[in-house]
Formats: structure tokens, sequence, C-alpha cells
């Protein structure tokens, strides 16, 4: 019988906490097998909703602290006060072995900074990145940065698309995922330095686990053109926010069409079935749950706002990494690339060698 995956939870954080956090460890424990909880929180609110949550409280372990970080606590602060609390403790439990992966919906900096501070970035990565799951035309993408970096040189660009490529095999399930860099157009001349220089480095290095496709443009993220997207964390968040914006309007314009005569709610009972199925299908719950990856460590950040089958859907991110040889994936790829940076440094020192030789 396989050990079972432990995932540590901080209950306090989002905008509803435990009503929300414990549902969600329900619907975990019924669906996602060998798989306990390390619950932090405060131990009488959590308490009270296992009580009516039997298949949660089978498999968590409450971990009491009366201590939480607000939402809009800044980073800094977080960081300084935040030893203790149900965020700090979840992320330490990572650490310290208890756990393997760490879900938290708190606030996005404070879940940044705390876990850079306890688990340190992995050695061969520069910066860290969020990725976010996002519904297509054809599946499901994956695009990073969505916030982590509002800057991002073409060498932490390179090491974006290692670690998507990674994520979207380890969670979506691509044996060879196609990668490509948001720009603002095709053509190779098109875009600013740090993406023209990145490109150029993954179309010379062939021997990553994923296929390199180019650029790619803000429409080809709904058309599922690639399996990842890559761009900053400016580009990315913009692109998140405007795609959940967007969402809403045409579910609110739908809503309205569909209710504004006898006719019209006639027609919306007829394709009752359809719809629903799309709504199912754009459900942004079902893909919640964005990683904070080139950590020592997995830290899966859900929307504030989810709601428990959204949690859930977080929950089972973490634990497909965990259960998967993710880590060993990036640090494969990134070897693979340090070698080829290495043979591109030896092969323009021999031909400067041999220049100087021809003109003397």
């Amino acid at each position: 019988m396989p050990k079972p995956v432990v995932i540590s939870i901080d209950a306090m954080g989002g905008d509803h906490g435990p009503s929300v956090v414990v549902p969600a460890l329900e619907i975990a424990a019924k669906t996602l097998p060998d798989v306990r909880f390390l619950v932090h929180g405060d131990e009488v609110a959590l308490n009270a909703e296992l009580a009516r949550a039997p298949a949660a409280r089978a498999v968590c372990t409450v971990v009491h602290t009366d201590k939480s970080i607000a939402m809009d606590e800044k980073p800094a602060q977080a960081m300084r006060r935040g030893k203790g609390s149900s965020l700090w403790n979840a992320v330490e439990a990572i650490r310290s072995g208890e756990a393997a992966a760490c879900v938290s919906a708190g606030n996005t900096g404070a879940l940044m900074a705390i876990s850079k501070l306890i688990l340190r970035m992995s050695a061969d990565l520069e910066r860290p990145a969020i990725v976010a799951s996002w519904p297509t035309m054809k599946g499901i993408s994956a695009v990073l940065d969505v916030g982590a970096n509002v800057e991002s040189d073409a060498e932490q660009l390179v090491e974006f698309a290692i670690m998507g490529a990674a994520f979207h095999h380890a969670v979506h399930g691509s044996e060879r995922p196609t990668v490509g860099l948001l720009n603002v157009g095709s053509e190779e001349q098109k875009g600013h330095e740090e993406v023209r220089e990145a490109h150029r480095i993954l179309q010379d290095s062939p021997h990553f686990d994923f296929d390199y496709r180019g650029f790619v443009e803000g429409t080809d993220i709904a058309y599922g053109t690639v399996d990842v997207v890559v761009t900053d964390g400016f580009t990315g968040n913009v692109a998140l926010k405007t795609a959940e914006g967007l969402a809403r309007f045409f579910g609110n314009e739908i809503k309205q069409t569909l209710t504004a005569g006898p006719l019209a709610m006639l027609g919306a009972l007829i394709a009752s079935g359809s719809l629903k199925k799309m709504k199912r299908r754009l459900d942004p719950g079902r893909v919640n749950g964005g990683p904070l990856l080139g950590l020592n460590g997995i830290v899966v950040k859900s929307h504030g706002g989810a709601d428990a089958n959204g949690f859930a859907s977080a929950v089972r991110v973490a634990v497909d990494l965990a259960r998967s040889d993710f880590t060993a994936e990036i640090d494969r790829n990134l070897k693979r690339l340090t070698a080829e940076k290495d043979q591109a440094a030896k092969d323009d020192g021999a031909d400067g060698a041999e220049t100087q030789g021809a003109a003397e």
C-alpha cells in the first residue's frame, strides 16, 4: 500500500476560512486516495466544521494556532509578524518534512514572501513564478508568470518555460508539452530585447523535455495554440485579470439575455443542458490552484474567493505535483540548459582563438 501524501493546509487564509476549507477537504477526502491533511488554524472553528465533514475528519490532523495573516497585510509586515500564523506554519511543515506540499488561499504577497524565506529558491533558479491553468478551445494551457515578477529578463523567461512545461506534464498530463513565448506578433523581429533573447536561447536548445514553438500572441492563449505560454508577471497578470473580467461580463450578458422575456426563458430551458456544460467548462474553480514555482518545496495558491470545489481543485494540484517527478524534470532541463551554455561558451572561445591565430 502506498504511503499517504501529506498536504499542509492554511485553513484561515482567503475570504471564507474554515467554512470553505473544511468542505473542500471533505470533497478531497472522498476523491483523492491515500491523502492526509495537516490543517493549521483555530481548532474551535475547525473542529466545528469537521463535525459536519466525516470523510475529512478521518484524514485531518488539526494544528492549532489563533494567529493569522490578513488578506491586506503587506509582505514585509507578514514576514515580521507572521511567525506562528496558520500560513507560516503551513509552509514550515514542508521544510520540517511533515508535509509534501502546502495549499493556502491567503494573501498572495505574504505567501510568496514567507515561502521564499522559509523554503528558499531552488539553487539553479533566479526567480519564482506563479502559474495559472487556463481553459482553452483545446483543453487547458498553463500561463506563467501571472504576478510574481513585474519584469523578467531572458534567462528568467527560459526558466519559466522549463518550470511551466514540468507543471503541465505533472498536472495536465501532456507527455511532451508545447511552449510559446507571449509577444506582440509572431515575427522574430517583434517584441523587446528580453523576449527576443529568450526566443534565441529556446530555439538553440533542442534537448529539453518539451517542444518550443516560438512566439504566440494574446489570442493564442484562448485558442490553446500551445500547452504553456510564457511571459513576465506584469503582462501575465493583466492577461489573467482581463480574462476573468471578460468571463464575468459574458456570463452576465448571457444571463440577462436568457431572462429577458418568456421566449428567451423558454429557449434557456430547452438549452439548459448545453448551458450547464458550458458553465462547468468555463468555471474558474475547475482550474483553481496556482503553484509558486521555483521554490524548494511545493506551495499552491488558491484564489482567495474560491468556493469548496475551487479549493478542492487547488488541493488536487498539490497532490498531483507531490506525486510527480516534477522537480526532477525541472532539474534535468536546467542541467541541459547549463551544459549547452557551457558548450556554446567553449565554441565561442575556440572560434575567437582561431580568428586571432589567422590574424597573426
